[in-house]
């Protein structure tokens, strides 16, 4: 039997039923605050473009990493830019209240290796194996 996700208590097509005004009521006060000032054209275009292809299965890509995610997003295949490369994200019911760019990474973990140029005269007298 599958886990049935809840958001504050609420199931998802309880929360595709409430307006903005009411989820951004349980969201955290950075989030709601955001919400509450309205949606930049940007958001609100890729907002569009979301609703548009709902039920489809097509990459939508986007540059707004600021943007919350609402329940009407859950679903949806985006492409969200990381500076480099646009990342393919599906967005799940796990994913309400949190922003596209928190699983969009604009960093990757530096792997070291032997001592380049530059290193001081100690380090580049490594012994070998």
């Amino acid at each position: 039997m599958a886990k049935i996700y809840k958001f504050r208590g609420k199931t998802q097509e309880e929360l595709e039923a409430m307006s903005l005004e009411e989820f951004s009521g349980l969201l955290k006060s950075r989030q709601r605050r955001a919400l509450r000032r309205g949606l930049p054209k940007q958001q609100k275009k890729l907002l569009e473009k979301i609703r548009k292809q709902k039920g489809k299965d097509k990459l939508i890509r986007t540059h707004s990493r600021e943007m919350i995610i609402l329940p009407e997003m859950v679903g949806a295949k985006l492409g969200i830019h990381n500076g480099r490369e646009f990342v393919m994200v599906v967005i799940d019911s796990s994913m309400l209240g949190h922003r596209l760019g928190e699983f969009s990474q604009t960093r990757k973990k530096v792997q070291h290796s032997a001592p380049g140029l530059g290193a001081t005269r100690s380090s580049k007298f490594v012994p070998l194996k």
